[in-house]
């Protein structure tokens, strides 16, 4: 419950925060397949918010395509002191008639889903052709993820996409993100 309270306040409090004069408009892709975007991401990079405070490493996401056409949203994360941290929720179009790529996620408990404060904006703004990196944000600029498809981005592919994200958004704040190192392949 106090997760809930916790989004709750952060959505209140972004309320007031207009975007930055000096950046282009917020706008998402124009075509997102569901299906291809369903699968595991691993954060690479983040704008530190407060939900994520305790992931120390190791930021996987899950997405499922669901038959009612909604994806349910699985994060995990290792604390600083290796215990596993996981959220569970639920992502839908934030319009049924708009562009797929303007998403609304929900981590609150399903009964609380009646209140929009509960949904959150969750917008892809940059995507791969081949659905190998995202980059997800919102319109009032408080959140920005850099996601792949494997747990580590070529430093030049990553410069190019932050390069891209610093039009949206003052990528001074955004931190990396440590993956845990690969297990040893077997002899």
């Amino acid at each position: 419950m106090t997760r809930v309270i916790l989004l709750v306040l952060a959505g209140l409090a972004g309320l007031a925060l207009p975007a930055p004069a000096d950046r282009e408009p917020m706008t998402p892709v124009p075509a997102l397949d569901l299906q291809r975007y369903a699968g595991t991401w691993y954060e690479i990079a983040r704008l530190p918010n407060p939900f994520q405070a305790k992931c120390a490493r190791s930021v996987v996401v899950r997405y499922g395509l669901r038959e009612d056409g909604r994806l349910d949203v699985v994060n995990e994360c290792a604390e600083a002191d290796g215990r596993i941290r996981r959220a569970s929720g639920v992502a839908r179009l934030a319009d049924p008639k708009g562009l797929p790529s303007k998403l609304k996620v929900r981590f609150a408990p399903a009964v609380l889903s009646f209140i929009p404060s509960v949904w959150g904006d969750y917008w892809v703004i940059d995507l791969a052709s081949d659905y190998s990196y995202a980059v997800v944000g919102e319109p009032k600029r408080r959140y920005l993820w850099i996601l792949s498809r494997s747990p580590r981005m070529p430093e030049p592919l990553y410069a190019e996409v932050l390069g891209r994200a610093a039009r949206l958004y003052d990528v001074s704040r955004v931190v990396r993100t440590e993956q845990a190192a690969p297990p040893a392949s077997a002899p």
